[in-house]
């Protein structure tokens, strides 16, 4: 079962006395092939981030679709981290699951973002109901922002909705990264050139170490968006790997 937060990060209380030294996380390092270069991460300072695997862009029901997207590379990640998420928490490895799940007041949003959503102005973007599904586009709580089935969040998962491109901004992403004591993050999901490299930089500029898993992210964006991504990735920022790699890594 994966650690809590407040497991990981606790001080120790009586009635005269506070030691606020903290749990030692003793060291797990697991090292895997990774660009540009071989990787040695601590599991037990690490945490997986998978990005808007939701169905307002995974399901053939969801907004994406429903505005004419072919959703095929978004659903690409899911044979993948359905081996590899089960995986990852046998080893004690935190799932954080980041979604678009805005307030259905938008009160928080600013046009730009509005706009990326609905770039004419009709009303088919945020909070409208013209998905096939007729779930509040992207709206918290909703179908639309629920985790595609085939991927069921695990019982000791963690969820954080966010509301632009990375999930970090205005958002609880980064406490709870920082309750859990990891250093490390492991990126999944979609889609690889918008959400999924906007909060892999962010983290970069925090000073996390970012490792994207290269068969575990998809998009729906031409394939030199991918290359780009991958590229900037391993040049400015951290590491790829694959799913292979890593899941052979931890069954050793």
């Amino acid at each position: 079962m994966t650690v809590a937060p407040l497991t990981r990060n606790t001080w120790q209380l009586s009635r005269d006395a506070v030691d606020v030294r903290r749990p030692v996380l003793p060291r797990r390092p697991v090292s895997f092939n990774a660009q540009p270069q071989r990787l040695t991460v601590d599991l037990a300072r690490t945490a997986t981030v998978v990005v808007d695997m939701q169905n307002d862009f995974c399901h053939a029901d969801g907004w994406l679709s429903g505005i004419g997207v072919d959703v095929s590379g978004a659903r690409a990640p899911i044979p993948v981290l359905e081996k590899l998420l089960p995986a990852l928490r046998v080893q004690n490895v935190p799932v954080v699951w980041l979604n678009w799940g805005n307030r259905p007041d938008q009160a928080n949003l600013p046009p730009g973002v509005r706009h990326v959503y609905d770039g004419d102005g009709g009303g088919n973007g945020i909070g409208s109901t013209t998905s096939p599904s007729g779930s509040p586009v992207l709206q918290a709580g909703a179908w639309a922002a629920a985790v595609v089935d085939e991927l069921a969040a695990g019982p000791s998962d963690i969820s954080v909705d966010k509301y632009r491109m990375s999930g970090f901004v205005d958002t609880a992403l980064d406490s709870i990264l920082r309750n859990l004591r990891v250093d490390t993050l492991l990126f999944a999901g979609v889609n690889a050139d918008q959400c999924v490299l906007a909060t892999l930089m962010d983290a970069a500029n925090l000073g996390y170490d970012v490792v994207m898993v290269s068969d575990a992210v998809g998009t729906t964006s031409p394939q030199f968006c991918m290359d780009a991504t991958v590229y900037n990735v391993r040049q400015c920022f951290g590491f790829t790997t694959t799913s292979a790699d890593l899941t052979s890594a931890l069954s050793e």
